[in-house]
């Protein structure tokens, strides 16, 4: 018999009120105003400027920035919903929450002294854009392969080198770049847009996720203060590490709302779309498939959830390589899933922008690909899981 003095803690997926109504919020806001510009932001591969004004307005992208800097006080749990929530939409858009929370503020939030935090978490918070420049044309999986050096000039440093695959450059006000710096290995800089050698090229044309701009990003004889190295000089490998071990379950966050959004789209054309005299939702060639794609992606959420939880509620290092590469990997199969049978169960209608599938099918591959590949999560799980297991890199 059940110890009734004995609390059973509620599934991790049954949101607290607080977490609820910030949930409906961001769906709210999703749902206004991001879903009527989604199919002219894709074909115009631009996020509207405008909605970028209007995603700072609603507290979306200094979400868990402390009250004091001008942001919003939550959590991680918070950034993980405002994600997912956005990328039900549009996962471009999204990709641009995840970027400014989980990997620019989060950097700052973690790894920031006071001055870096006073200086710019005010502007992450109401109005700067920040991007996350790590990747380099040979070092992508890799990424710590880079080539960009900085080196000592007077009181600061200089920066020279070139970053590719950079997520909201063309939007960005902010860099946070990784550089290696004498013997101290690799170091990250916070670098303003307008610093003079800093280049921003135009956005690379992509198969999906169009919206989100992603650009090469050159220094030339960048100059930097001592103030502007974020943590300390040699952190940078760790720092990268920890931050983009936040970065993978934003990017689970953001393929469980893809998921959720196409599963969403095909359900309920299947529910109006008529043949043979029924709708074909009556069809157990059309329902069972989509009903073993919503099991996975509960699966998907809570494993999301949970991986959340442990990295705001602890947890050692090898337990968290292993969760966040776990629902990285497993929330990117799911998503990929999702979207090539919704296409299916649309037909020919699937194949065509006007029920947004195909972008949903477009916007879902990247997912096997960014924030490590599924072979690099394989890597991490592999080496963190059995006793004495050592943790990885990537």
């Amino acid at each position: 018999m059940t110890d009734p003095a004995l609390k059973v803690p509620p599934p991790v997926t049954r949101l607290p009120p607080e977490d609820q109504a910030w949930r409906d919020t961001v769906a709210g806001f999703a749902t206004q105003a991001v879903a009527p510009r989604v199919r002219a932001m894709d074909e115009a591969a631009r996020i509207d400027p405008t909605l970028v004004e209007e995603l700072f307005t609603a507290g979306l992208m200094g979400v868990e920035i402390p009250e004091v800097y001008g942001g919003g006080g939550r959590d991680l749990f918070a950034v993980v919903l405002a994600i997912e929530e956005i990328a039900r939409v549009d996962p471009a858009v999204a990709v641009l929450v995840d970027v400014q929370n989980a990997l620019v503020a989060s950097a700052l939030l973690h790894h920031g002294d006071g001055d870096a935090r006073r200086r710019h978490l005010p502007r992450l918070a109401n109005g700067t854009v920040g991007a996350y420049a790590i990747s380099e044309p040979e070092a992508g999986s890799d990424a710590f392969a880079g080539r960009t050096r900085a080196v000592a000039d007077g009181g600061g440093f200089v920066i020279d080198g070139t970053k590719r695959w950079i997520s909201g450059a063309a939007e960005a006000g902010l860099f946070v770049v990784f550089a290696r710096f004498a013997d101290t290995g690799l170091t990250a800089f916070l670098v303003d847009r307008d610093t003079p050698g800093l280049t921003v090229g135009p956005p690379v044309a992509k198969m999906g996720i169009r919206a989100s701009s992603t650009c090469d990003v050159t220094f030339e004889g960048v100059r930097v203060g001592r103030r502007d190295v974020l943590a300390r000089l040699g952190a940078g490998e760790l720092l990268a590490a920890e931050t983009l071990n936040v970065g993978k379950v934003g990017i689970a966050a953001q393929l469980v709302g893809l998921a959720q959004g196409v599963l969403d789209a095909a359900t309920g054309y299947a529910a109006r779309r008529e043949q043979f005299g029924r709708p074909i939702a009556a069809f157990q060639g059309v329902a069972f498939p989509l009903a073993r794609v919503a099991a996975e992606l509960q699966a998907a959420r809570a494993l999301l959830y949970d991986t959340a939880r442990l990295l705001q509620h602890g947890g050692s290092p090898v337990q968290r390589l292993r969760a966040t590469a776990m629902a990285k990997y497993v929330a990117s199969e799911v998503a990929e899933r999702a979207a090539a049978l919704a296409v299916e169960t649309l037909g020919a209608n699937g194949f065509v922008p006007e029920h947004g599938v195909e972008k949903f099918y477009r916007d879902a591959k990247v997912g096997k690909i960014y924030e490590g590949t599924s072979n690099m999560q394989f890597r991490t799980i592999a080496a963190t899981t059995g006793r004495g297991a050592a943790p990885v890199e990537g």
